[in-house]
């Protein structure tokens, strides 16, 4: 799961796009590196086992799922949730292909709903899903997170929109920022915003 976690933040990284001053602030690659490793440290000084069980809200192509699966350990396992049922075979033949269709379970359907049957506790909940929908997401998932257990919530940015002043109305935009200011204020966890692309929230349950 470690390994899917950095990986994932390398990927950020050597992504970032460079020349949109008038979107969002621009960080070279070297000015964001300390930063980003040293947000990784402190979290994961604070990981005292390996995640077995994994949540994942929001499947698309599977890819994601694939990348936390090789991370689990020995009986790991794995949900995840996709409302696109026509994706279903696109998905699940990327999983066969990378040996890894044993430990997932796609659970296809309303997210919310899911959340609402799917039992706990989760070492590990990975968010990618519809942004108006987040702040409903944590609060169904936030008491089947373990102690010490991490939530990751992809897009926390969203496009340098959080950026911007005034901030736009859409709804997407408007979940984002409800969610992002949620977290901060939740004294049941810790967190580090890290602001690579469109931005990654690491939530660690006390």
């Amino acid at each position: 799961t470690i390994v899917y976690f950095v990986s994932l933040l390398v990927n950020q990284l050597i992504s970032v796009e460079v020349g949109v001053e008038e979107t969002y602030p621009v960080f070279t690659f070297l000015e964001l590196v300390p930063f980003v490793f040293f947000s990784i440290a402190v979290v994961t000084d604070k990981i005292k086992k390996p995640a077995r069980r994994i949540l994942e809200i929001g499947t698309f192509t599977g890819y994601s799922a694939i990348c936390l699966a090789l991370g689990l350990p020995e009986g790991g396992h794995l949900d995840t949730l996709e409302i696109n049922d026509e994706l279903e075979d696109l998905i699940r033949t990327g999983w066969k292909n990378a040996g890894v269709e044993d430990r997932i379970t796609l659970h296809l359907g309303d997210a919310k709903e899911t959340l609402r049957r799917l039992d706990g506790p989760f070492d590990l909940v990975y968010i990618d899903a519809d942004k108006r929908d987040y702040s409903d997401y944590y609060n169904l998932v936030i008491d089947k997170v373990s102690p010490g257990g991490l939530i990751l919530a992809d897009d926390v940015l969203w496009d340098g929109k959080m950026w911007q002043d005034p901030l736009p109305q859409d709804r997407k935009t408007l979940g984002i920022a409800a969610f992002n200011d949620m977290v901060v204020a939740d004294p049941r966890v810790e967190s580090v915003l890290l602001p690579i692309r469109d931005g990654l929230n690491v939530i660690r349950k006390k």
